[in-house]
């Protein structure tokens, strides 16, 4: 039997295999626009609406949860998920989660400062004594999660972080460079805040499962199909919808502001 269908047969069965229990696959994930977030009841983004194109052309239904990081974590380690939506990989998780070859989307971590207290760093020693604003659960990097040449200081959600920048609680922030725009762009804070220089880390996302009868098979039709849709114009035109940016430059003080082809 071809292998390609020996993967589709496999995948047949553990669809109906969820299907005959009257199951949905049960996936967390926490609002990340514009990647994956709560749009006045939609859910919308990127790697979303990839995601649920995906498991459409599989025959796999789902179960959506939006949860802070940490909370989906946990549901994962308790069992009462069965994945997670843009986790990175990492190999500590490898035991229990299955990650499949082919990734969603890639983030590019960088720091936001105040205009009104720049902190342009061009590399981690310009942290030197300065505390930079985290989001709990996420992984920023070796380089940058490991180094005590700064303070690393956790807040609830994005919007917290940067009401924390504004304020002068913290020095900068570090998030996704597309999600720091979006926030910015959410709060009314062009001209208030710039993002610095420096690329922290570069990983890419992916749609991860627990590991179970079935699932390794399952990831690796998600993978193939993912791959395929990745190269069709259907794709290419929502990643341009959510990924048509312009670059922020520290000199200019400006946010990055969406192509006229964006929403």
């Amino acid at each position: 039997m071809p292998v390609i269908l020996k993967l589709a047969t496999a995948a047949l069965f553990t669809c109906l295999s969820l299907a005959a229990y009257g199951e949905k696959l049960r996936i967390v994930t926490e609002p990340w626009a514009p990647y994956v977030y709560d749009d006045q009841g939609s859910m919308r983004g990127l790697d979303y609406e990839t995601t649920v194109i995906v498991f459409q052309r599989l025959g796999v239904d789902v179960d959506w949860q939006f949860l802070p990081w940490k909370r989906c974590l946990a549901m994962l380690d308790q069992g009462h998920a069965d994945g997670a939506l843009d986790i990175f990989h990492s190999h500590e998780r490898d035991t229990q989660l299955l990650y499949p070859s082919e990734p969603l989307s890639e983030v590019e971590f960088v720091l936001f400062y105040a205009n009104e207290h720049p902190h342009p760093a061009n590399s981690l020693d310009d942290l030197r004594g300065l505390t930079v604003g985290t989001s709990p659960g996420y992984l920023y990097g070796g380089a940058f999660s490991e180094s005590g040449l700064f303070n690393r200081e956790p807040a609830p959600s994005h919007e917290a972080n940067f009401g924390k920048l504004l304020l002068g609680r913290i020095d900068l922030v570090i998030t996704d460079r597309r999600v720091g725009q979006h926030v910015i762009k959410a709060l009314g804070l062009e001209g208030k805040v710039s993002q610095a220089p420096m690329v922290v880390s570069r990983q890419q996302q992916f749609l991860a499962v627990r590991r179970g009868a079935g699932m390794d098979l399952l990831v690796q039709r998600f993978a193939a199909e993912l791959k395929r849709f990745k190269q069709e114009p259907a794709y290419i035109a929502l990643s341009a919808k959510y990924g048509g940016f312009q670059a922020i430059t520290a000199s200019e003080h400006a946010v990055e502001q969406q192509e006229s082809s964006a929403p």
